[in-house]
């Protein structure tokens, strides 16, 4: 496969902040969850805090919480960093793609075997989610593994495809 590209450069303190998990290709953690969010916090000393929570099995399910710490690795683009969840394990973690008006992300690997769609509200336009889609082809992801995410917003659930 080709190298995975991620985008030219982010604003790092335009990218802090909370992020709804909009859909993934789940690792063995996220599976069956629910409203789950990403909350990011830079720190002084350069690495990036992060909290993941979300409920197991239900809107009303268990809460779950992890706390990994992210490292910037490419420091001109911050696009690449190392998340660890585990010490001495860290795992790639790639900005492949970032609107203009930072409120929907990709966070991709290069092995292409896990991929989050990010926003900064609990849903977005069908014709945004397709195009991601179409992107994430273009990028040699298998779509069909990516499952939406239920989040609650005021109006009930987002709408699932």
């Amino acid at each position: 496969m080709k190298p995975i590209q991620t985008v030219d450069y982010v604003d790092i303190n335009r990218f802090m902040g909370k992020w709804y998990v909009i859909a993934s290709i789940p690792t063995f953690i996220e599976k069956d969850a629910y409203n789950a969010t990403e909350f990011y916090r830079l720190e002084n000393d350069g690495t990036i805090a992060t909290t993941f929570k979300f409920n197991k099995g239900s809107s009303e399910g268990p809460l779950k919480e992890y706390n990994p710490r992210g490292f910037i690795r490419d420091d001109p683009s911050n696009a690449v960093w190392g998340m660890q969840f585990f010490w001495p394990f860290k795992a790639e973690y790639r900005v492949i793609y970032l609107s203009e008006d930072y409120s929907t992300t990709v966070i991709g690997r290069t092995k292409r075997d896990y991929v989050w769609i990010m926003a900064r509200e609990a849903s977005i336009p069908d014709e945004e989610y397709a195009l991601i889609l179409k992107f994430l082809q273009e990028q040699q992801y298998d779509v069909g593994k990516v499952q939406r995410v239920p989040q609650q917003n005021g109006r009930g659930f987002s709408k699932i495809l």
